[in-house]
């Protein structure tokens, strides 16, 4: 049985939300969930592998001001904005997000976020669902730096569970920067699953760049062969190989596993075209572009 764990709220019936869970598990004949993916198969349901793209700021207006306004709450706790109606009845959002008013059909708004009960922002459990104080090692002091044996990330968890759709295009991508502050940390920490699950973080330190500071086209060089024939690169590979099977034999660093994995992400980066040209800015519409801001991804 896939079990759902977490705290045991009593809703207003007298039933938890653990209890609801095991209710509905049941109400499906007790299936557990290598019974579904068998059902699945035999009925010829294939994943969409569709992509999902996150969002995170930590720097966003607050909750009241946004999505949940509190128009029935005092003055000192409600935000300063007027709701508006949405393409969903029922739901309404700030009178400033327009647009978003209109497909808000296509869209799910979370009201039960939370903090973080050690004192201060914790984005960490935004990333991982655990809490930063909480590691599978024990407690740890909120300001030491992230270790292997932490929790990874949602998207960590994604490359290890569902891996690649594509060849040449890492499962887990990551275009934020890293923060210095450890609860913030890294949105792509890969923690105790390997660093071969980590977020695969296009290098933008060397883009040329005009005097405005905007990048100038070719700035992705670095995933293409650039003029290495395919035999030659073949022979870079099979050095590669070897000189990492002469380490592992002559280190105990833990360090080095899932380098395999790493080395043959980006081998199968450079023989592919296709994560360059998704990154590749000057291949978008210019009215596209305009409208969310000229940059980097």
């Amino acid at each position: 049985m896939l079990t759902i764990n977490g705290r045991g709220v009593r809703l207003c019936d007298g039933v938890t939300r653990r209890d609801a869970l095991k209710i509905g598990a049941l109400g499906l004949g007790g299936l557990s969930l290598p019974d579904l993916l068998r059902a699945e198969q035999r009925a010829g349901i294939k994943g969409s592998h569709k992509a999902v793209i996150m969002i995170y700021m930590p720097g966003a207006p607050p909750h009241q001001d946004m999505y949940d306004l509190k128009m029935e709450a005092p003055s000192g706790i409600r935000g300063p904005f007027q709701p508006i109606d949405t393409a969903v009845p029922g739901i309404q959002i700030c009178e400033h997000m327009p647009m978003l008013a209109k497909v808000m059909d296509k869209c799910i708004p979370l009201r039960s976020v939370h903090g973080s009960p050690n004192g201060f922002h914790d984005s960490f459990i935004c990333y991982t669902g655990h809490n930063w104080a909480k590691q599978p090692g024990g407690l740890v002091v909120p300001r030491r730096p992230a270790g292997a044996g932490d929790w990874p990330s949602m998207g960590a968890v994604v490359s290890r569970l569902q891996g690649s759709a594509n060849v040449g295009v890492p499962p887990f991508i990551g275009l934020s920067p890293n923060t210095g502050y450890p609860p913030y940390g890294s949105t792509g920490y890969p923690g105790f699953l390997g660093i071969s699950h980590g977020a695969f973080r296009p290098s933008d330190r060397h883009v040329p760049t005009n005097r405005l500071g905007v990048p100038l086209p070719g700035g992705r060089a670095n995933m293409k062969l650039n003029g290495v024939t395919l035999d030659r690169f073949g022979n870079r590979k099979q050095l590669l190989t070897s000189l990492d099977a002469f380490r592992r034999s002559h280190s105990g660093d833990s360090s080095l596993a899932g380098l395999d994995d790493l080395n043959r992400q980006a081998l199968d980066i450079l023989t592919s075209s296709r994560l360059a040209d998704a990154l590749d800015l000057s291949k978008e519409d210019p009215a596209v572009r305009e409208r969310y801001g000229k940059g980097s991804p």
